[in-house]
């Protein structure tokens, strides 16, 4: 048995593309998508009349608009393939605006009904924001199941938790950039792999809370690096893993054990931990790790919108 096949008794695998014809040789059953990706596959000549099509038949609205549908044109081939759920980012230059993230995410739930798609096959994916947070909250209350995104730290967890959102994304790879950044010459990638990863360690963290007091939001580790950080957290809920990454697990032959257990977890003492808003700001704030790549993420896919929205309006 391969990595992957290995990994998947016992961790729901999840594609981390917009690029959906890589899909067959993995066999994901969910996918994730957001503004970075969904730019790079448009990109592609393969992909291209997506983006045409979609800018034809909707010439003339708002520009939001058009990326949003856009978005559910991806999110729903992405669907025809797979037997599980996609997740679609609202805008991130509105992760500070919760009433315009909830607006927002119920539109493009709408679309998606539109479609035929059930709101069940569909993960709003919200950053990890105090209003993010907040909105994923309210849009959890209305039925509308969210994935909270570029999160790096514990608190945004336990918050998410608190929330009850349906799912987090922990970004185990640029947690790990981080922390080599800043060791610099001193950093020792031997001593820092596997269980010592500093990214694989926060969601190790994340899990065992979520499972030792009973907090339902599923786990899905985001954003590697190299296949030892996949296998380092093999048992997680969920995987959510880029095509080069399972091709490389696919064609390994190493042993796969589970890393995560939910019952381990259930045997650790543990303190309970909650946030209000000040607390959470503080905790986040101290975290300089969390704060920097949060805001480096939201910039990051802020930059991808608006590149987007240049395509369309070349288009």
């Amino acid at each position: 048995m391969n990595q992957l096949d290995a990994l998947k008794q016992f961790t729901t695998v999840v594609a981390d593309t917009g690029d959906f014809r890589e899909f067959g040789a993995f066999q994901p059953r969910d996918a994730t998508t957001n503004p970075s990706l969904i730019l790079k596959t448009v990109q592609k000549a393969e992909y291209r009349p997506l983006l045409t099509e979609t800018v034809a038949q909707f010439r003339g609205r708002a520009l939001d608009e058009i990326i949003d549908r856009l978005l559910v044109r991806f999110g729903t081939e992405i669907l025809a393939i797979i037997p599980g759920r996609v997740s679609t980012e609202v805008d991130a230059r509105l992760s500070f605006d919760t009433a315009a993230s909830v607006a927002r995410a119920e539109r493009i739930m709408a679309l998606y009904r539109a479609e035929g798609i059930h709101p069940d096959r569909v993960l709003i994916k919200v950053a990890s924001t105090w209003e993010g947070i907040q909105a994923a909250a309210q849009l959890e209350r209305r039925g509308i199941h969210t994935n909270l995104t570029l999160l790096f730290s514990f608190c945004q967890a336990v918050a998410c938790g608190q929330a009850r959102v349906q799912l987090i994304s922990p970004f185990v790879g640029r947690i790990y950039d981080w922390y080599k950044k800043s060791a610099g010459a001193a950093w020792n990638e031997a001593a820092n792999a596997g269980l010592n990863d500093p990214g694989v360690q926060s969601v190790h963290r994340i899990y065992n809370h979520y499972k030792h007091f009973g907090i339902a939001t599923e786990v899905m580790g985001a954003s590697f690096r190299n296949t030892g950080q996949i296998v380092a957290l093999a048992g997680c809920d969920l995987l959510t893993i880029s095509p080069d990454l399972m091709a490389q697990l696919a064609a390994s032959k190493m042993p796969l054990q589970r890393a995560l257990e939910p019952q381990a977890a259930l045997a650790l003492n543990l303190p309970e931990v909650s946030y209000d808003e000040a607390g959470f700001r503080y905790a986040l704030n101290d975290d300089a790790m969390a704060s920097d790549k949060l805001a480096e993420g939201i910039r990051t896919f802020a930059a991808d919108a608006v590149r987007l929205e240049k395509l369309i309006l070349a288009a």
